[in-house]
């Protein structure tokens, strides 16, 4: 996890003016901060601020190698196949830093090509001084972020974050756009330091295997077992990305992605002669069922666990600046966004782990919300499916990287493996949806086998902002009472010619958006739907405890067979 941020063309007279804007995604790296001119490009600017995860001797940035003296690299993200492509192209790598391969791959076959042979998440600025070319590109999925800003004149400008170019924004009076995932764009870098935009091309769809499959060494063997093949590709996805220098946890609620996720941690872990204990970390308020639930697994796969608990104050006193640091106002977000901001407090405060396995995107790809069970027609469980893979980066990605990275945390996503998901998504829908009334059911068969407890693996969907609730009141519930004082009847009335893009339907809804108006005003388009659950024409709240099938879903474990 780190933070990129780039200038070029430059009008201002003084590039030094612009820092303060680059040191406002300095929670990203933590380690380190470097920024520099590029050479004969006066108004062009390079800064990175750096989490030192692998190589933390050679690994800073911008990275320059030797071999390629004008080739300037900022990145973000981790590259898992890294060492599988040196040895299959024979390249000669400078630094044991995984990043060091997008230089090679894109001298050996250009930007698309190099970008397409990425097994990882990356947002990466790549600029070519003798080439006159500048560069970016970002994963199939969006789990690392970037956003870009430009005119018409050949100025822009690149960050991580969004909050990075606010500041700038206010005097170029241009949009600030979320860099599409799986693109690369091509600028033409003038003498002026400006650019010119000379192709967008997409590298990666969700439906197709990646082009770095052509490494016969980067692949897991498929069979005709699909339950079997299931087990395996998570098996490797959690696998490679124990690739660090810095210690391993898990963010563990007890529900079926997490559970699955930090019992293969721990396993492989050990396998693999890491000999600290992985530290697991589960919050809530006090009676959260997620608390518990993640107990019996700690117990089960033998991790250092950690507790956290949080008052209803706390949790609404956190709600803006998780806000601030989410850069959206949709409502599901802000919800489950406060407890895995605060745990990330945590880690942070109390504990030396740095890199973060969780189990976002097994929901997306393999159709675990609630609302599933109501799709009319395996099709179009399977088309809602591919939906949600397309926007992860505008909801739970976006939580989970913005949430951690606020304190300084890589997040690592095993179910959004490229091999996984193109495997998943090549599936007939029929074995995709809910089966005997479980959701996820292939993934909860494929590991049936003493991994997790039975009661866990078995445990039904809760959403992650209502598994932290108390016995007493919802999570939810308790943010509503809180807004009921804040936001009046006429002010949400009024809301559709306040903010006319995505009026708030809720005063929840006003709630957030007026805190998201406070720091990136005239900016709602980044978020462009609220996230709600489909084919329930009455549900007005995206809360799993609102569904009617939350009451009405009771596993029977003669049923799991």
């Amino acid at each position: 996890m780190c933070g990129i941020w780039a200038l070029f063309g430059d009008d201002t007279g003084d590039i030094s003016k612009q820092y303060k804007s680059a040191a406002k995604i300095s929670h990203r790296g933590p380690d380190s901060f470097r920024i520099e001119s590029v050479n004969h490009f006066g108004n062009c600017c390079l800064a990175f601020h750096r989490l030192a995860v692998v190589d933390d001797l050679y690994g800073m940035q911008p990275m320059r190698i030797k071999t390629y003296p004008y080739v300037w690299l900022l990145y973000n993200g981790e590259i898992y196949n890294y060492r599988k492509v040196e040895k299959h192209f024979g390249f000669n790598y400078l630094t044991e830093c995984d990043g060091e391969s997008i230089i090679h791959l894109y001298m050996k076959g250009g930007i698309q090509y190099a970008a397409s042979m990425l097994d990882g998440v990356f947002a990466f600025c790549l600029l070519d001084t003798m080439a006159k070319k500048v560069y970016l590109g970002r994963d199939t999925f969006g789990v690392r972020p970037m956003f870009k800003l430009s005119d018409e004149e050949g100025f822009m400008a690149v960050c991580s974050e969004a909050k990075g170019l606010v500041d700038i924004q206010k005097h170029k009076k241009s949009e600030i756009v979320p860099f599409p995932p799986g693109y690369v764009e091509t600028f033409e870098l003038q003498p002026n330091g400006k650019v010119a935009l000379v192709e967008s091309e997409k590298f990666h769809s969700l439906c197709t295997s990646p082009k770095w499959m052509d490494v016969p060494e980067s692949l897991v063997s498929i069979g005709q077992d699909v339950e079997e093949n299931i087990r395996e590709l998570i098996t490797d996805a959690v696998k490679k990305r124990l690739m660090s220098d810095r210690r391993i946890g898990c963010l563990l609620s007890g529900g079926l992605d997490s559970s699955v996720v930090a019992a293969l941690v721990c396993k492989l872990c050990k396998e693999s002669g890491i000999n600290y204990p992985v530290q697991t970390f589960s919050i809530g308020m006090e009676g959260s069922t997620d608390i518990a639930a993640a107990r019996k697994v700690a117990a089960h796969i033998g991790s250092e666990h950690h507790e956290v608990t949080f008052t209803p104050e706390e949790g609404v006193q956190a709600v803006e600046e998780v806000i601030y640091h989410l850069e959206s106002y949709d409502i599901t977000t802000v919800r489950a966004s406060v407890g895995m901001y605060l745990v990330s407090r945590y880690i942070t405060k109390e504990t030396d782990s740095v890199v973060i396995f969780s189990g976002e995107g097994a929901d997306e790809v393999a159709q675990g919300y609630l609302y599933f069970y109501k799709a009319p027609t395996p099709e179009a469980g399977n088309e809602e499916s591919m939906r949600l893979m397309r926007d992860l980066h505008m909801f739970d990605v976006l939580r989970a990287d913005r949430t951690t990275a606020a304190h300084g945390l890589e997040l690592r996503v095993p179910f959004l493996d490229h091999q996984l998901t193109s495997f998943y998504a090549s599936l007939d829908p029929i074995l995709k949806q809910p089966k005997n009334k479980c959701e996820k059911y292939l993934i909860r068969k494929a590991f049936d086998n003493g991994l997790l407890p039975s009661e866990i693996l078995w445990r039904p969907k809760e959403a992650f902002s209502d598994g932290v609730s108390s016995s007493k009141k919802s999570w939810f519930e308790i943010l509503q009472d809180h807004i009921e004082t804040q936001v009046t009847d006429s002010q949400l009335e009024e809301s559709p010619q306040k903010f006319p893009f995505n009026p708030p339907l809720t005063k929840e809804g006003y709630f957030y958006r007026e805190i998201f108006e406070k720091y990136y005003h005239g900016n709602s388009h980044w978020i462009p739907y609220i996230w709600l659950p489909k084919w329930l024409p009455d549900c007005s709240d995206p809360s799993a405890r609102c569904l009617a099938h939350y009451q009405d879903t009771d596993v029977d474990s003669k049923e799991k067979a």
